[in-house]
């Protein structure tokens, strides 16, 4: 199949044509044609098989075909939600690329910046909004933004959207939206509560699955390095010390451990930067920007950041924390081998995880590969139940004694007041 037998409007195949897109994917094959006949969709496919193109391409669609009917004043008529700003801006730039030879507009909003640029374009008109939560309900509120005319609405990401805790800002969304639309859910995986949400919302949905999340693209080697929690930055550094790994992306759990191991690396002489929830946007975008220039060696990030990245040809891969859901395993390591590109994917497994890949494995349905040869094995044991139950205990105790250290402090003017006016 290709896209000129997808019934595609000129101004919008000459767009694909020059950014060398001939044969749709599976999921723009499956999902186009039904959102073309204005069917509701449920899809779940792995990333980087062109979840963007799929929806964004039938919206142009329908919104160019439509704009003889909306002169003068541009009502908003489609609203794409999403959990991050980089895939925010990841979207907008597919947007612009595609509908380049139309006369649609779209936008994108964030927060992380100032709002004035985000309410002049508003101002001006948009047919396509792009937006994540907090800042598309801070300008609802504010009356920048009305969705009374939306006629597409798009859930992204779905599944991290409500992972984030976003679902109380959808439903807030949602109870604005006409009831008359066109609904389209996107995501990685499709959880129960997803599911259950897309039962409340979608009408009639066609549902697309491609990829199931429980597979690994063929391309990429995975390999596991089991060590101790003590020695995972020595083993990371040792790792490294093979220069054919020049372009990294490196997973960690936490921001406070993201930028902790940058730290490690840029001490080492290694080129690192950091890019998750705490960084500003300018400086996600230069960190993401110098990874792609090989300016900077190992880009790391948390999982929530990451949603948006997307590097042609990166091979490497690296969890420095094995994710305790599996899904989210082979989430990150498909941002490696794409587009039918060989992969690399290299874990460092303390003993507190190996429960968490022996569920990697039972989804995937194969034994990663485990690399012995190194000089920091895994000598320790994981904690029993017990030790763990006492180990949480204690952790909950020494948390609950620091702010009640905080509460009497700042009780008598100490830590957690301005020694100027006393106040907060």
């Amino acid at each position: 199949m290709t896209f000129e037998q997808l019934e595609l409007i000129t101004p919008i195949q000459k767009a694909l044509k020059e950014e060398n897109y001939t044969t749709p994917t599976p999921i723009q094959a499956q999902a186009i044609p039904h959102l073309l006949d204005g069917r509701d969709i449920l899809a779940s496919a792995q990333t980087g098989t062109g979840k963007t193109a799929a929806f964004a391409i039938p919206i142009l669609q329908k919104i160019a075909q439509d704009r003889q009917q909306h002169r003068g004043k541009r009502p908003l008529r489609a609203l794409i939600l999403t959990p991050t700003r980089e895939l925010a801006l990841q979207i907008g730039e597919s947007l612009s690329a595609y509908g380049r030879f139309t006369q649609v507009r779209n936008t994108v909003i964030f927060g992380g910046v100032n709002q004035q640029k985000q309410t002049e374009a508003l101002g001006r008109g948009v047919d396509i909004l792009v937006a994540t939560p907090g800042r598309l309900l801070d300008l609802m509120d504010q009356g920048f933004i009305h969705l009374g005319n939306i006629e597409y609405f798009v859930l992204d990401e779905a599944d991290r959207m409500l992972d984030m805790g976003f679902i109380h800002d959808i439903r807030k969304v949602l109870a604005k939206l006409p009831t008359n639309r066109q609904s389209l859910f996107f995501s990685a995986t499709l959880p129960d509560n997803i599911v259950d949400l897309s039962r409340k919302i979608l009408s009639d949905p066609f549902k697309v699955s491609v990829n199931p999340v429980s597979s690994t693209a063929e391309t990429i080697q995975q390999y596991l390095y089991q060590t101790n929690k003590s020695s995972k930055n020595e083993l990371l550094l040792h790792i490294l010390q093979d220069e054919d790994l020049d372009q990294v992306l490196l997973f960690s759990r936490t921001k406070h451990g993201a930028d902790r191991i940058c730290r490690t690396l840029n001490k080492k002489r290694i080129r690192a930067a950091a890019i998750h929830g705490n960084k500003s946007q300018n400086q996600r975008q230069k960190a993401l920007q110098d990874f792609k220039e090989g300016n900077v060696r190992v880009l790391v990030a948390t999982d929530i950041a990451s949603r948006g990245i997307d590097i042609d040809q990166l091979r490497y891969v690296v969890n420095f924390d094995i994710p305790n859901e599996p899904e989210t395993y082979v989430h990150r390591i498909g941002r490696s081998g794409r587009a039918g590109e060989e992969g690399i994917s290299i874990s460092l497994c303390e003993p507190e995880e190996n429960s968490y890949i022996r569920s990697i494995e039972t989804l995937i349905d194969q034994k990663i590969e485990r690399v012995a040869d190194h000089p920091y094995p895994q000598t320790e044991r994981p904690m029993t139940a017990e030790e763990k139950k006492e180990f949480d205990k204690e952790k909950a105790g020494r948390r609950q004694a620091y702010f009640d250290t905080r509460r009497q402090n700042s009780g008598r003017g100490g830590m957690g007041r301005n020694p100027r006016n006393g106040r907060r």
